[in-house]
């Protein structure tokens, strides 16, 4: 399994309120899933995202991911876990203005120490990979939302992650360059690349092998489709 938690519990305290986040997920993940969540606002959609992603810690629980217990990694480890393990695609995109596309992907690199030709050379065949090879030197603004959000998949995916988590990707885009993202993604997924994609929308949801429905922290569902 490339994610397991079990009882995950995670409280907040706003003030002399304690607010109740996940009260008890038990959750597992196949390595290559492409996976789907989907809630309510306040259904602890993004209280898992955050936990699985190595930014925050639960309350309660425990969670393993490819391998390794997060619940046993000191603090100042994590950012390091969240590196190597995690890419990240968020609804806003995420792109420094001032970057071109291939210096918005060669930055995770950065902060790993690799060599600046080894990084323009894995950026170069990631941006290939989803399809902006003739858009290395355009700067954000010189995009579509589409090739934007192609740009940060391409991010999420340099540092070869064991699994990608997707916050709403399709959620600024219309629906054609919504289902260009879906059926990137979905390329990806079948070279073995796992996502987990939080999303409000049914058609962006139908469009993976299974849906997690939470409903006040805890899992409502948990559907399969036939693949």
């Amino acid at each position: 399994m490339i994610v397991e938690a079990h009882d995950l519990v995670k409280t907040y305290l706003m003030g002399a309120v304690e607010v109740h986040a996940l009260r008890g997920i038990d959750l597992e993940i196949e390595s290559g899933a492409f996976i789907s969540v989907m809630g309510p606002s306040g259904s602890g959609k993004s209280t898992l995202l955050n936990i699985l992603g190595c930014m925050d810690r639960p309350t309660r629980g425990r969670v393993l991911l490819d391998g390794v217990d997060l619940g046993a990694i000191k603090p100042r480890r994590l950012p390091k876990i969240r590196r190597e393990k995690v890419g990240f695609v968020f609804q806003q995109y995420q792109l420094l203005s001032h970057m071109t596309a291939l210096e918005n992907v060669m930055l995770p690199l950065r902060y790993a120490d690799v060599g600046r030709r080894t990084a323009r050379k894995r950026a170069i065949a990631v941006l290939e990979q989803v399809g902006l090879g003739d858009r290395f030197h355009h700067r954000p603004a010189e995009l579509s939302g589409g090739q934007q959000q192609r740009v940060a998949i391409a991010r999420a995916l340099i540092n070869q992650p064991a699994v990608v988590l997707a916050d709403e990707p399709t959620g600024n885009l219309d629906t054609h360059s919504g289902d260009e993202i879906m059926a990137l993604m979905r390329t990806l997924n079948e070279a073995g690349q796992t996502f987990i994609v939080v999303t409000h929308d049914p058609r962006v949801a139908d469009r993976t092998d299974r849906t997690i429905h939470l409903r006040d922290g805890l899992v409502e569902s948990n559907v399969v489709r036939e693949t």
